[in-house]
């Protein structure tokens, strides 16, 4: 596995697509609201996305599916766990929505997604869409010179776990930048001291996906892309990508100040 270094100028070139990235997710806000189709959401983030002179890496991508991914963006309601595609489905009072955006800036991709509440939603949807957050910050703060990569799966699964929850373990994190998907792959269960070892330059993503029941997904036969839970139980997901520095890491999707 060859983790690529990035130079400063791809550095800067990737931080700007993430940002542009985490961008997005802001301006999306205001259209996530019930009545709204995930279609339409798709719109507005694709007309946002080439308004910024960019392009989105998931439309057209063909690396999964029987199919090229169609949407701009991916839009995972309730029980969906990642890679839903955009279509005529109606947000209502109640609802979870992922949406995860990847854009291409100048060449240099950014990858980022975030949960949305659906007007009043249930409180065990609150209290799971908060211990994903909670997953991701754990995750974030293994990243620094030195550590290795399992001890970010293993400590949001012991977190996770020992509340009740399941940890998606077929999709995972991974390096980004110069390409969507690059190594390492960066998984969110794992054993405890594990794995490459960071270090200054590397750039990935960390996104756990968790589940209100078991962590097994079901793929749709219909697009070959909705990642379902098994259970039909409810699932959630953060993800921030990331850079190591000298001194510990940068989030450079992080537009909203959290980390």
């Amino acid at each position: 596995m060859a983790i690529k270094i990035k130079n400063q100028k791809q550095i800067d070139g990737i931080r700007k697509s993430s940002r542009l990235a985490a961008s997005v997710l802001k301006y999306l806000e205001e259209f996530v609201v019930p009545g709204n189709t995930t279609k339409f959401i798709n719109d507005k983030a694709l007309e946002y996305i080439l308004d910024h002179g960019a392009k989105s890496a998931t439309l057209g991508y063909g690396g999964h599916g029987s199919v090229p991914f169609s949407g701009a963006v991916c839009t995972s309601v309730n029980e969906v766990i990642c890679h839903g595609v955009p279509n005529q489905y109606e947000l209502k009072d109640g609802d979870i929505l992922n949406i995860d955006v990847t854009t291409i800036l100048d060449g240099y991709f950014g990858d980022t997604c975030k949960m949305y509440p659906i007007g009043d939603i249930s409180k065990n949807a609150q209290d799971l869409i908060d211990v994903t957050r909670e997953c991701l910050a754990i995750g974030v703060n293994e990243c620094k010179p030195g550590n290795r990569f399992g001890n970010i799966g293993y400590e949001i699964q012991r977190f996770a776990e020992g509340k009740g929850y399941g940890v998606v373990w077929q999709f995972c994190g991974h390096g980004v930048g110069l390409k969507f998907h690059e190594d390492p792959e960066v998984s969110h269960v794992g054993q405890k001291n594990t794995g490459k070892r960071m270090k200054p330059g590397m750039i990935f993503t960390i996104e756990p996906m968790i589940n209100e029941g078991v962590a097994e997904c079901i793929i749709d036969r219909s697009d070959g892309w909705t990642a379902r839970t098994r259970d039909r139980k409810l699932s959630a997901q953060f993800e921030h990508t990331i850079l190591i520095t000298p001194d510990g890491r940068e989030l450079l999707t992080d537009v909203y100040g959290e980390y």
